[in-house]
């Protein structure tokens, strides 16, 4: 499992948004009403119930904005909030925080809205063998955070990266010609050992894919009915992987149709910014 974001990984991040925000002449706002010499405590809170995450990224925030303000955090990232909690107290200079404010909020807000959705997913298909995970429909540059946020929400990472699993689609069995021809070229790539996952989008290519050596088949776009189907053709021979149409209405549905992973791109996607708020 990866470890979460390090402090020089997220620094980079953080400083290209504080001066995103900034702009060439600063916050022209805070500068000309806020005194240098006015200090204030402000509260990071929930407006609403959900997963907290991205506190390294609010705290570094306000640090770089400035080296002497005092970020304690009253939670951690993967607890459950609720409205009016305290995630965070900020204290120093008044013109500071509000300088790091809505970097802070922006990375907040955001990564919370993640986990929060993942853990509606995860908590829809208790009960089952199913698990949760994300996949490689990231923004580009944030793929780290966004991931980190999927597992803070109960879920588990689909590959990083390219180079970690091979996952042949449909336009690689167009190049190969077949699926038998596709795994056996990943097999013979430059010695790979590790596993071949094939997306199939047919009933009827299952046998092909397991008489190929698949080690996990992706179910792509297919109803809870024909999962079934296909857990029953598979029998145990391959991990089985369902992608493409999951929502929270048909999750459970999924699941309980013999799915061992379920993935989701709407997880880093589409999830909707939690409410937080800071506050004087």
């Amino acid at each position: 499992m990866r470890q979460p974001p390090t402090d020089s990984e997220l620094e980079p991040l953080v400083r290209a948004a504080l001066a995103e925000d900034w702009g060439k002449g600063g916050d022209i706002t805070t500068d000309s009403i806020i005194s240098p010499a006015s200090r204030h405590e402000a509260c990071l809170a929930a407006r609403q119930k959900g997963v907290v995450c991205g506190l390294a990224c609010a705290r570094l925030a306000f640090q770089i904005t400035d080296a002497s303000l005092v970020f304690m955090a009253k939670k951690k990232d993967g607890d459950i909030v609720t409205p009016g909690e305290v995630m965070a107290r900020i204290s120093g200079a008044t013109a500071s925080i509000l300088k790091g404010e809505r970097v802070a909020l922006n990375f907040m807000t955001h990564l919370s809205g993640i986990a929060t959705l993942t853990r509606r997913f995860v908590d829809e298909v208790k009960g089952t063998k199913a698990t949760i995970s994300c996949t490689r429909k990231t923004l580009p540059g944030l793929r780290h955070l966004q991931k980190y946020a999927v597992r803070m929400g109960g879920g588990k990472n689909h590959r990083f990266t390219l180079d970690e699993v091979v996952l042949i689609k449909d336009n690689h069995l167009i190049e190969a010609g077949s699926i038998a021809e596709a795994v056996k070229r990943a097999r013979a790539h430059k010695g790979y050992t590790g596993k071949v996952e094939v997306e199939v989008d047919a009933l009827s290519q299952i046998d092909e894919a397991l008489k190929a050596g698949a080690d996990i088949i992706m179910l792509d776009n297919f109803s809870s009915e024909d999962v079934r189907k296909a857990v029953s053709l598979i029998q145990g021979r391959a991990v089985i992987e369902v992608s493409g149409g999951v929502s929270l209405a048909n999750v459970r549905g999924f699941a309980e149709a013999g799915a061992d992973i379920i993935s989701i791109g709407a997880l880093t996607h589409s999830a909707p910014a939690l409410d937080l708020g800071l506050d004087f």
